[in-house]
């Protein structure tokens, strides 16, 4: 990654990195469930991740005396390539001189979140795309128009077992560190807000007030069984993506009026994704260029910015651990 910070100084940056990332931590949400693999400086671009496969049984019985042909490992690397992104706000002499606010410090919580907000957008765009899928309704996303239910639940969680996907048992610490803390064995189901009141509704559904205690993760709404339900604006649906908004006999979220928005649901095993996340001080590389410093270009130092650079990037590890439910949400 590269450590040019403009005006700052590489130990005054780091602690802007760190603030940033603090500012932008409620957007990380699918951070917390991927398997993670930080790239650090002057390394390649490209992180390889690998997963042994299971062995099978070993049902012939020993012979005395005769040593047994043994078994061996069988792993699947999966790589992926560093994409780069970055933006920044631009700030004017004028406004350094006379603006009243800290405006430094506004903009450098605007670019954190925005930084944090990029790599989680990039990371949904990943798991929505996997080949697991089950529709509330109909052989087409353009059927849908009912909501999600238990069944639609079960049958997901049914398939994780089947394929011997574990539950989780650990989080990743709410702080721009790395650390984990413990939880109770569960899946996860990622979903947009505008699902929450269908999953409260949901048989069994437990708020995370009721947990009484123990960790809870980013944005998370509650469990239903076995799985706990995490939010975030990110994971939108496909706006007008499904049936009639009211063939089902309910009414459904629309973005024109006519057919139902079509939300995703994922639901997660560990070890079904694994990402570079936007974790740690030198994770991002925040750059400032304070106006009233002539440079090139601007020999007067009318012009300055504030902005950020990363890398990141997200796979998909094993399918048959992730599993999206298409679904429609019911109008209020």
């Amino acid at each position: 990654m590269l450590t040019s910070y403009g005006d700052i100084s590489p130990a005054v940056a780091a602690s802007g990195s760190v603030e940033m990332l603090k500012r932008g931590q409620p957007f990380l949400v699918i951070q917390q469930f991927g398997q993670s693999k930080p790239l650090g400086k002057n390394q390649t671009n490209t992180q390889k991740f690998r997963r042994y496969e299971r062995l099978a049984a070993a049902i012939t019985p020993l012979t005395e005396g005769v040593t047994p042909t043994g078994s061996s490992p069988t792993k699947t690397d999966y790589t992926a390539t560093l994409q780069q992104f970055g933006d920044y706000l631009e700030l004017t002499d004028v406004i350094a001189d006379l603006h009243t606010d800290p405006i430094l410090t506004e903009y450098s919580a605007m670019i954190g979140e925005q930084a944090a907000l990029t790599v989680e957008t990039v990371a949904f765009g990943k798991l929505k795309a996997g080949s697991g899928v089950t529709r509330a309704n109909g052989s087409a996303r353009t059927d849908i128009n009912t909501p999600l239910t238990l069944n639609l639940q079960r049958r997901a969680i049914r398939g994780f077992k089947r394929q011997l996907a574990r539950p989780f048992t650990t989080k990743i610490s709410s702080t721009p560190s790395f650390g984990t803390e413990g939880v109770l064995p569960s899946y996860i189901g990622l979903i947009h807000p505008d699902l929450e009141n269908t999953v409260r509704a949901l048989p069994g559904f437990k708020d995370v007030v009721d947990y009484g205690g123990g960790s809870v993760y980013e944005s998370e709404l509650g469990s239903v069984e076995n799985v706990r339900y995490v939010t975030s604006t990110v994971f939108e649906a496909w706006a007008d993506g499904g049936g009639d908004k009211a063939g089902s006999g309910t009414t459904m979220v629309s973005t024109t009026g006519s057919k139902a928005d079509v939300y995703p649901v994922i639901y997660l095993a560990p070890d079904a994704f694994g990402v570079v996340p936007l974790k740690g001080k030198n994770a991002i590389a925040p750059i400032v260029m304070n106006p009233n410093t002539p440079r090139g270009g601007d020999p007067i130092g009318q012009r300055g910015s504030v902005g950020w650079k990363t890398y990141f990037t997200a796979v998909i590890l094993n399918q048959s651990w992730m599993h999206r439910c298409e679904v429609a949400a019911e109008e209020l």
